[in-house]
């Protein structure tokens, strides 16, 4: 699979995110294998709190959260999705589906061998993150969900989730200051 890496220097002295990156491998399952990048705050011991954000942010969305978090005592594991902030981006639309970034969460999770997990959640973080509490019962303990939903494709989910669904393929020119000034 054909992907691309943002270099490091366009993440550099971003306001309130001085957090440590971390990677591991993904499976693209064409063969080959992505980076997945995610943030790993807080004491290992405890645990984890697995932040999910949606589209099209990243990670960045909880670095106002993530210090509060761990101040209280919790270790705070907040991945990008494939194809968002520092992980690797498929060049090609069609290596993007539903399955495969619940395959690469799913990856991230049994990798950090993560267990008694509370998942919070918000727009596609959550239709990625429940599938994966539905599948991995045993792995969580809670759910704080917002913003999001668990289509079971019994319903049609309406327009307003289309639209949201169809918008990146209609965007001309997606500008990354315009994303960050919305995000702070």
């Amino acid at each position: 699979m054909d992907f691309h890496r943002t270099p490091d220097h366009c993440f550099e002295n971003l306001p309130d995110y001085a957090f440590e990156p971390h990677y591991l491998m993904v499976d693209d399952t064409e063969g080959g294998e992505l980076r997945l990048h995610y943030l790993d705050e807080g004491p290992a011991s405890a645990a984890p709190l697995l932040l999910m954000h949606g589209e099209p942010s990243w990670c960045y969305l909880y670095r106002k959260m993530i210090p509060i978090l761990v101040a209280a005592g919790h270790r705070v594991i907040a991945p990008d999705l494939i194809g968002f902030g520092r992980s690797d981006k498929p060049a090609s639309r069609s290596d993007y589906s539903y399955q495969r970034h619940v395959d690469w969460i799913q990856s991230l999770l049994d990798q950090l061998g993560l267990n008694h997990i509370t998942l919070v959640c918000q727009d596609w973080g959550g239709l990625i993150g429940l599938r994966l509490v539905a599948e991995n019962v045993e792995l969580f303990d809670r759910v704080v969900a917002a913003n999001t939903m668990l289509p079971t494709g019994d319903h049609d989910p309406g327009k307003l989730f289309q639209t949201g669904k169809n918008s990146p393929k209609t965007c001309q020119n997606f500008q990354r200051e315009a994303l960050l000034k919305a995000e702070q």
